[in-house]
């Protein structure tokens, strides 16, 4: 089998951890531009609703100008923030999840795989929280990153009654 080449880590700036021996790239997720810019504009609807009841309620004589300037700094802030977001990629091998960062989550410590919005989270059983943003399909992501933690529970199970 060709050696496998695991990418550097653009937001670091650093290789990522190298793999274990006999450790498999099995796939790799990328935030999709249209997801990213398609959840920006639901932010910058919510805020802009959110900032124009508060005004009404306030009775504020304003209200047109918070309502703009609440979708103008989100939307400003996505375009600030989208080459780093956009260049974030996990890889699954068959023993972990390799994020940006140097975030490394082992598939037989996840507890939840869960869709949020255009983006997946994945809970650790001791809580921690990782978010893979901006997916393209979510619940394809989802049930690939379950399907690989339940196939590497049953090697290991299989590997302790042998």
């Amino acid at each position: 089998m060709p050696e496998q080449k695991i990418i550097r880590d653009s937001l670091m700036g650093r290789d990522a951890p190298p793999l274990d021996p006999g450790e498999v790239v099995l796939t790799e997720f990328t935030p999709d531009r249209r997801i990213f810019w398609r959840d920006t504009a639901y932010l910058a609807f919510l805020g802009s609703t959110v900032i124009g009841v508060m005004m009404v309620v306030l009775q504020n004589p304003h209200v047109v100008i918070g309502v703009l300037g609440a979708a103008a700094a989100v939307v400003v802030r996505a375009v600030y923030l989208s080459s780093e977001t956009l260049a974030a990629r996990w890889q699954m091998t068959d023993r972990r999840l390799l994020g940006p960062g140097g975030r490394r989550v082992m598939l037989l410590e996840i507890e939840t795989v869960r869709r949020l919005m255009g983006d997946v989270q994945v809970v650790t059983k001791a809580g921690d929280k990782h978010l893979l943003k901006h997916m393209t399909d979510g619940p394809a992501v989802v049930a690939t990153i379950l399907a690989a933690r339940d196939k590497r529970r049953k090697m290991q199970a299989k590997a302790k009654t042998a």
